[in-house]
Formats: C-alpha cells, sequence, structure tokens
C-alpha cells in the first residue's frame, strides 16, 4: 500500500473541481486518508519547489501557488504514486490526453489542477511537509 500527496491548485479550488478531481482518484480505487485547505506561504512554497528555484518562471509559481488556499491530500492504494499521474496525465495540460484529469480541467503547465508526488520517496518528504503527524489517521 503506497500513499501519495496531491495539492488542489489555486485553478482547482477557483473552478470549484476539488469534489471532481477526488471522485475521479477515488473511482480508479484510491483512498482519501487524510485532506486540508490550507495557504501555503513563500517559505514553504520555496522548500516544495526548491529544484526550480534557479528557474525564471519560480517567482510566478510562488504567486500563483500562494494567490488562494489549496486543497493539500493523501491518497492511499495500490501503487498509488503511478496511478495518481497516469488520471493527472502530463503536467502541460495542453499535452494532457482527453480523459486525464489536466486534459479534461487543465489550462497549461501551470494552471494544470493538482501537483502530485513523483516518486514513493518524494511522497513520504512531502507528505511530512504539508501534514502534522496528529492530522493522519492510522
Amino acid at each position: 500500500m503506497e500513499r501519495t500527496l496531491i495539492l488542489c491548485k489555486p485553478d482547482c479550488i477557483e473552478k470549484n473541481l476539488a469534489g471532481e478531481v477526488l471522485a475521479r482518484f477515488a473511482r480508479a480505487g484510491l483512498r482519501l486518508q487524510a485532506a486540508k485547505m490550507m495557504r501555503l506561504t513563500p517559505a514553504i512554497l520555496t522548500e516544495h519547489y526548491s529544484h526550480l528555484k534557479d528557474r525564471p518562471f519560480f517567482p510566478e509559481i510562488v504567486t500563483f501557488m500562494s494567490s488562494q488556499p489549496v486543497l493539500a491530500v493523501i491518497l492511499t492504494g495500490d501503487q498509488a504514486v503511478t496511478k495518481v499521474r497516469d488520471l493527472l496525465g502530463p503536467t502541460d495540460s495542453k499535452k494532457a490526453a482527453p480523459g486525464t484529469i489536466r486534459g479534461d480541467l487543465g489550462t497549461d503547465n501551470m494552471r494544470n489542477i493538482a501537483h502530485a508526488s513523483d516518486s514513493v520517496e518524494n511522497a513520504e518528504i512531502e507528505v511530512r511537509r504539508f501534514f502534522r503527524p496528529d492530522e493522519i489517521p492510522a
């Protein structure tokens, strides 16, 4: 059983699509372990996107991701990381196939509905980054 982190991004929240996104994950057999609305600070975004901090678009990411609260979610299931990434489609919504979450609901490379952990190892790091242990039911 794996777990993974999803952040329903500001565009997802603004378009009122979080329920649809979570329903798609549920229909694929993933279970919701924990969820919370939170406003991301520049500090947590700098940590979370540290691999992009030297890119020219980094300030735009911080501005976008802190523009309004996001929904942080932990999903569990068999091969949860891969399953979530397959359901989402590629990062660039313009390149995502119809039927994927990003292909159906996203706009572009940044406004792509959700962030998802890219590996089991990163999922564990990201879960600890966004959730305290007492916020995660056993």
